[in-house]
């Protein structure tokens, strides 16, 4: 049976491939089975998917691998499309400030960029 994506997920810039880099085999499993997850399903759930207070149009995906805990922060675009940024692996219960405005700068240099190209 052949799956039947709700949304595609495309990377910008090199922040997440980098980040993707450093994660152990079996954390990079379970990223990758929440992405699917994600382009998967009609509504994502709260525990894998959370708006960032005071930044509109930002999230982050949440990914819990055992005692590990990532954060990857994205937007949406066109409506079916999730735009990847920058991710981190969580050490506290607050989700980093610093990590929050390096997204919030590359999600405004995405929408530049597009609007530029059109």
């Amino acid at each position: 049976m052949e799956r039947e994506f709700k949304r595609s997920i495309v990377v910008f810039e090199d922040h997440f491939k980098e980040f993707r880099k450093t994660l152990p085999r079996n954390d990079l499993k379970k990223l990758y089975q929440v992405l699917e997850y994600i382009m998967l399903v009609d509504i994502i759930p709260l525990r894998f998917l959370k708006s960032i207070e005071g930044v509109d149009g930002l999230f982050e995906i949440r990914i819990d691998a055992g005692n590990n805990s990532y954060r990857i922060f994205c937007c949406f675009d066109e409506g079916n499309l999730v735009i990847l940024f920058n991710a981190y692996q969580k050490k506290s219960q607050k989700t980093s400030a610093i990590q929050i405005r390096k997204a919030k700068v590359l999600m405004e240099r995405y929408f530049e960029q597009k609007a530029q190209n059109k």
